[in-house]
């Protein structure tokens, strides 16, 4: 098709705002997909997404609209994922577009997210169309949710869009409004070919599956390809379309999205934000791709049962196929024995890799408490990266540590301003910036008319919104609280490890790193709830937090007790003395030789400390 015909967007929004429901009816409308083989959430076609209700995976699929011109345009949707640890599958869709639809919620309006895509989508110069979705609901207040992006985003109130996705109302007006809004493709059909990869999936027989959008040229059948930054020459197996499943074509022309099974076996030659090019006449510079994606979590995988460690490792390198930002590298630990340390993009992203290993692949693991990378200046002016607390040199060798901080933005109800400061700035959060989106109205009677929404901007250390900061935002605010954080930069910070001695032994993976502050305490209640976690011997065993080697807490998990006395009917003392000298002299041989088996549970208490 022509490039003046061809439109290229994407949805962004806040999770659950109702991206995925508009893209179903948007198959619907155009008859991409047949009614009777409709299902909810067709795009999200993993079991997690369907479960947790997320979008983790950005999707891509053609469709055929006839506008009210009469003429037939072929638009290509790009369906993004919502929550912020998946943003850069976001980043990834808006370079493949020249537009994007900003779908907001008639009942929520803005939310912390929904600023950061449009932030975005601004910076990738597209063209935004507001949509007010879910207008259908009892609660909906559309005229206050469109009134917002006005006041917040500059939109003029003539160019926003109301719908509800669950009805299909409004479908059609949205998909004409691209067409009318949406730049079409610019096209030089004489420059050579360049085509900027923005997704890939491995396929056990057409190896790499390339998802590419068309910049300059045209890919045909049996043309020899090449893979600018990689250097790899190759021709495509198939060359096809979304709709939305594969469906082969004879040539991809300029300005289209669509896919090449490469026939590589290795998805790393492959990687996202290359250019494609023709091997025959290659372009003379690569389209700007994107920064890597940067894990920002990590945390130790290791086998329930060792011999089980070539099984995750076979398992790690497939799914890496699949999520090209999953990083992992091998380590062994005293305590757990051989297994991987792993980067994520955020505990949702590491939640979802876990059950992925374990569901995908039927694997059975530990996991250690996640953690962040410090960067460490040691005395001997030697600079290294630590993602792993068991790395961090001796005290007497640092000169400085410095933490990554974060830039968080929350939207919240004004009334909740309160509880949201005490929260933060208990978490060494720092005020920036606070922005009202809407203020409440008051009457004349002294009675307020609405609800007054406010943005709190703060820095923060990435290591204090890492594990319940989210869950505690949601429960102080009764939920009504959405946020956004992005990375800002590291700082130094008066860091401590804090060591965890089970049986006098130290047990790597239950180390952590910690503020100076607050770390006698989290020793005292991390020895405590492992008291209770682990489980009882034939010996005692004490549990220890340390930090360097001054020991800062202590609980004994006392010995199960066999009743030596129960045989004795009476006689002599000494009798009785002997058989608990004997018991007493066993329970030391165990200690010295004994093993005390750590669950699961153990490694987990280090998230659930109370700050």
């Amino acid at each position: 098709m022509e490039p003046a015909r061809i439109r290229n967007f994407c949805i962004i929004a806040h999770i659950d705002h109702g991206k995925s429901t508009l893209a179903d009816r948007f198959l619907e409308q155009t008859g991409t997909i047949a009614r009777r083989d409709m299902a909810a959430q067709v795009l999200d076609d993993m079991e997690l997404e369907r479960e947790k209700g997320v979008t983790i995976k950005a999707k891509a699929v053609r469709m055929a609209f006839t506008h009210a011109d009469g003429r037939e345009y072929e638009l290509n949707l790009i369906d993004t994922p919502g929550h912020v640890d998946f943003g850069y599958e976001v980043s990834r869709a808006l370079a493949a577009c020249e537009g994007a639809l900003l779908v907001v919620d008639a009942v929520q309006g803005i939310q912390a997210q929904t600023l950061a895509n449009v932030y975005l989508a601004l910076d990738a110069d597209l063209r935004l169309i507001p949509v007010v979705n879910k207008i259908d609901l009892p609660s909906a207040e559309p005229e206050r949710v469109a009134q917002e992006l006005v006041d917040s985003l500059g939109f003029r109130a003539d160019e926003i869009l109301f719908a509800s996705a669950k009805e299909g109302t409004g479908t059609r007006e949205i998909l004409e409004a691209v067409v009318q809004r949406v730049p079409p493709p610019a096209a030089d059909g004489a420059k050579p070919l360049r085509a900027l990869i923005f997704d890939s999936k491995y396929d056990a027989y057409k190896g790499v599956i390339a998802y590419l959008r068309v910049v300059d040229g045209a890919i045909g059948p049996r043309q020899t390809l090449r893979l600018m930054a990689g250097g790899l020459a190759f021709e495509p197996v198939e060359i096809g379309v979304f709709r939305p499943g594969f469906e082969p074509v004879a040539q991809l022309q300029i300005g289209e999205v669509g896919y090449v099974a490469t026939g590589l076996k290795n998805v790393k030659e492959c990687r996202v934000g290359d250019t494609l090019t023709d091997d025959g006449r290659p372009a003379s510079e690569a389209l700007p791709g994107y920064r890597p994606a940067k894990p920002m979590v990590f945390a130790g995988l290791y086998p329930a049962q060792a011999n089980e460690y070539g099984l995750l490792r076979d398992a790690l390198d497939k799914l890496q196929l699949n999520d090209a930002s999953l990083v992992y590298e091998p380590e062994s630990s005293v305590a757990l024995g051989f297994g991987f340390r792993c980067g994520f993009l955020g505990l949702l992203h590491m939640e979802i890799v876990q059950e992925r290993l374990e569901r995908e692949y039927g694997l059975n693991m530990l996991a250690t408490a996640p953690s962040v990378e410090y960067q460490v200046t040691k005395t001997n002016g030697q600079e290294i990266t630590i993602d792993n607390p068991a790395a961090l040199p001796p005290p007497q060798e640092i000169d400085e540590i410095r933490e990554p901080w974060m830039d968080i933005s929350i939207v919240v109800p004004d009334r909740y301003i309160g509880a949201v400061m005490e929260l933060v700035t208990g978490n060494r959060g720092e005020f920036k910036r606070m922005e009202y989106l809407q203020h409440s109205i008051v009457q004349a009677d002294g009675t307020k008319q609405g609800e007054g929404r406010v943005v709190l901007d703060y820095r923060i250390p990435l290591s204090e919104i890492l594990v319940d900061f989210y869950d505690n935002l949601k429960s102080r605010t009764q939920g009504y609280a959405s946020l956004d954080y992005s990375f800002a930069k590291y700082e130094p910070a008066a860091l401590v490890k804090l060591d965890i001695l089970v049986n006098g032994e130290p047990v790597d993976a239950l180390s952590l790193i910690t503020h100076r502050e607050g770390a006698v305490s989290q020793g005292r209640q991390l020895v405590e709830k492992l008291r209770s976690l682990i489980p009882r011997q034939m010996f005692d065993v004490p549990v220890q937090a340390a930090i360097g080697g001054r020991v800062v807490a202590r609980e004994t998990i006392r010995a199960m007790r066999k009743n030596v006395l129960a045989k004795c009917y009476g006689g002599d003392v000494t009798r009785k003395r002997k058989l608990l000298e004997k018991q007493a002299e066993g329970k030391k041989r165990m200690k010295r030789v004994g093993n005390v088996d750590i669950p699961q549970e153990a490694f987990m208490a280090v998230l659930r400390l109370e700050k």
